[in-house]
């Protein structure tokens, strides 16, 4: 490595070192968060990850290759693979290169300079003992268990955390792959059920088979999976014109009728949502509902299932309303649009995933029940908000907001859905997104613009509201009798810069009409209203009401 080299990853390293301590954060937030010069200079086009998976030892053992265009000239890269596991040596062509190894991150240096618009490989040999998860999938890592016949099953799942914990890669958000092979070897009693279509089983000479599946769409790093287990496979059809999606799934012998019993929801589940946001984003890839000792995981076309087979949330009534559904079906299914199709470009964008994803229940709730239920569904989860803090958080640091993005996202959603009256718009909006950035990522400002330009209206102080403020707006607001009617002396309170958003109150009893309050008091007169019918409408507007005596 030359002098000059070495001295501009030094300064890379300060900067990014010196940034994250201004910021509370340490260097491996930053290096694990920030998009450097040793990231951006490539593109990953494709991985063959290729592991033996050894169930006693709690290991795995194997390779990555990872395939890329050169965007910038280079003769060193980033990638990432956590410090715990184990590089035996980087290839490319037929030489060993040199790396050097700094907390979770891999500074691969190349015996000569990577030129623009080439395109290449390297291959990283790697082995260890992957992180466990002590509460998958909110913890990431692997799984490691019995099933109810003592036979030997195995799960990952690393959302947040990233993939780098488990096999060698560019662990940023913003690079998905074009497609991807997951070539796993298993002891040949059970089976390896991963994304995309199974290429092939061979069954080798030590006891150990693998399967090799291939994913032909953009995949982000996390959503790659392996589920292993002494699985038996069934499968259905779900028709959309003339289009024919294969459903997968792969359960154990003993639940296989509660099973297709459950598992009948998805159908109309998808006709739902192809109705709303598109057509199922990931055709050739098939959909696959994979039995999982963990809750749930919205990995791309195999997605993670372990609810127990019953409605609500293991077995609670999650919406408050008895609906009869499996939550863990509804949500990750609906993440195949939101987080797998259209995707976050940092983890801080997290929200976009999680408030769509969530609204997108409602949405179901609409398509199956009506819009009245559907609204009672998403204030029932007002209950599940805590306003403990933004659910944006700083970019560059690899690290989420507030939970909040969940629920108080999806009331957000169905606010500004409110503030833009006019549900065909609405809809073409949501359905827009899904056409016009499927298999890409997006940004807070992409959203938000998107929203803007289709709508007609200026959502930004909204969005920037709900998501990088705590608290939702205040609805100050007294009341005063006059004559036959009431002065309603209002303003908002608790709000950022500049917030402006009409809300809805009723102008007439059972008749709802927008007034445009701001930080200053308004009053307006309401003729022949009664106090007990004056209403505001904080079912379609999540806002918090305070009233004065």
């Amino acid at each position: 490595m030359s002098n000059r080299l070495s001295l501009f990853i030094s300064v890379i390293i300060l900067i990014s070192a010196i940034s994250a301590k201004s910021q509370g954060y340490t260097r491996a937030d930053s290096l694990r968060g920030i998009l450097s010069p040793l990231r951006t200079c490539f593109d990953v086009t494709f991985y063959h990850l290729d592991i033996k998976v050894d169930i006693p030892d709690k290991s795995i053992s194997g390779s990555n290759e990872i395939y890329y265009n050169v965007l910038r000239d280079f003769d060193t890269i980033q990638i990432d693979l956590f410090s715990n596991m184990k590089i035996d040596s980087i290839i490319h062509g037929n030489r060993n290169l040199n790396y050097k190894r700094d907390e979770n991150v891999v500074f691969v240096y190349f015996d000569k300079t990577e030129k623009k618009d080439i395109n290449d490989k390297i291959k990283v040999c790697y082995h260890g003992k992957p992180k466990i998860a002590k509460k998958p999938p909110w913890d990431g890592g692997f799984v490691w268990t019995k099933d109810r016949n003592g036979k030997d099953w195995v799960a990952v799942a690393c959302e947040s955390i990233g993939a780098s914990l488990w096999y060698p890669n560019k662990d940023h958000l913003s690079d998905k792959p074009d497609s991807m092979m997951i070539s796993c070897s298993v002891p040949s009693e059970l089976k390896c059920v991963s994304n995309g279509t199974m290429r092939r089983k061979i069954d080798l000479d030590n006891g150990f088979s693998r399967y090799d599946w291939f994913v032909s769409y953009p995949i982000l790093n996390y959503n790659a999976t392996i589920c292993v287990g002494d699985y038996i496979n069934f499968y259905d059809y779900s028709v959309n014109g003339k289009d024919s999606l294969k459903l997968n799934y792969y359960v154990f012998e003993y639940n296989l009728n509660k099973a297709k019993k459950q598992f009948s929801q998805v159908k109309p589940l998808l006709k739902c949502y192809e109705k709303f946001l598109g057509p199922y984003p990931f055709q050739r890839d098939g959909y696959k509902l994979i039995e999982t000792p963990f809750a749930g995981m919205e990995h791309q076309s195999a997605i993670a299932y372990g609810n127990d087979y019953a409605n609500g949330y293991f077995r609670e009534d999650y919406s408050l309303l008895k609906l009869p559904f499996d939550y863990i079906i509804i949500h990750e299914t609906g993440h195949e649009w939101w987080g797998n199709s259209v995707s976050m470009g940092d983890l801080a964008d997290m929200w976009i995933h999680e408030a769509f994803c969530t609204y997108s229940e409602a949405l179901y709730v609409e398509c199956m029940y009506g819009a009245e239920m559907a609204l009672k569904y998403l204030n029932k989860k007002k209950f599940y908000i805590q306003n403990d803090k933004a659910c944006i958080p700083d970019y560059n640091f690899n690290i989420e907001g507030s939970q909040d993005m969940y629920s108080k996202g999806a009331l957000m959603i169905n606010t500004i859905r409110s503030v833009i009256d006019n549900d065909r718009i609405f809809y073409d909006i949501l359905y827009g997104i899904q056409r016009d950035y499927r298999y890409k990522t997006v940004s807070y400002n992409d959203i938000v613009m998107y929203f803007n330009t289709k709508s007609g209206k200026n959502l930004s102080i909204i969005f920037n509201q709900y998501l990088k403020h705590t608290y939702p707006p205040v609805f100050r607001y007294k009341l005063i009798k006059k004559d036959n009617g009431l002065i309603l002396r209002y303003k908002w309170e608790g709000v950022v810069d500049k917030f402006d958003m009409p809300i809805k109150i009723t102008t007439k009893k059972n008749k709802f009409e927008f007034i445009y309050p701001t930080t200053n008091y308004k009053e307006i007169v309401i003729p022949n209203m009664k106090e007990k019918n004056f209403k505001i409408a904080d079912d379609l507007f999540y806002v918090y009401l305070n009233k004065i005596s």
